[in-house]
């Protein structure tokens, strides 16, 4: 079965693909997205990989709780999900928040990582990509998602990037036109709510990490 039900009562939902006897890789998506953002890399996985793709809570298929929430509790979801398939540990991939939750999971479930890859994220709040977030959040929840889709375009892919995709740039509105604006509010407020104690303890993790910056990325750029 694809769902499971988290002690809260929320309800995560996750879909398996690839071969049964292979490596097990889960995937964790970012801010607002779900599981079908990983539907090109599933497909290019499925011979040598079994592939776990999640919904986080608040996205996807999963619900929105009705009480405010943390990218750990995310990351706990994690860790259940891989219990409900019976598997003891995956190399784990976390796109932007999702290598957010990525790292939390690694600092406190270290033996479920058989390796981290972290794309296009971070690991500690600061002021400027705050007060954007918070932007955003805003915009869904009074313009809708879509609008906040067609004002965020250009912080996804990058100046550059954005110019050259711009005629495919609206795949992003049916992505969101029918996600609760409020999933993704809390969302949100589950990234402003992690402070930078995280930072102190990822010299824990010794998992072997791989970290993916793109040169365009203005939204969590190199250090």
């Amino acid at each position: 079965m694809p769902w499971i039900q988290r002690p809260d009562g929320t309800s995560i939902h996750s879909q398996v693909t690839g071969r049964a006897d292979a490596a097990p890789v889960l995937l964790i998506q970012g801010l607002g997205m779900d599981k079908n953002g990983w539907a090109l890399q599933r497909i290019a996985m499925a011979t040598k990989y079994r592939t776990i793709a999640v919904d986080n809570r608040g996205a996807g298929r999963s619900s929105v709780p009705h009480q405010p929430f943390t990218l750990e509790d995310m990351a706990d979801d994690a860790a259940a999900v891989l219990d409900h398939y019976g598997v003891q540990d995956a190399h784990i991939v976390g796109a932007s928040m999702g290598g957010a939750i990525a790292q939390i999971l690694a600092v406190k479930h270290p033996t479920r990582v058989r390796s981290l890859t972290l794309a296009c994220t971070a690991c500690r709040n600061l002021p400027w990509r705050n007060e954007l977030l918070q932007h955003w959040a805003d915009t869904a929840n009074v313009r809708g998602l879509r609008q906040w889709a067609d004002e965020s375009a250009r912080w996804l892919v990058g100046p550059r990037s954005f110019r050259r995709l711009a005629p495919a740039i609206g795949w992003l509105g049916p992505l969101t036109t029918f996600r609760p604006s409020r999933g993704f509010s809390a969302q949100v407020g589950a990234i402003l709510d992690t402070d930078d104690s995280m930072v102190a303890e990822l010299g824990r993790i010794t998992a072997p990490t791989l970290v993916v910056v793109g040169n365009q990325d203005i939204l969590t750029p190199r250090a």
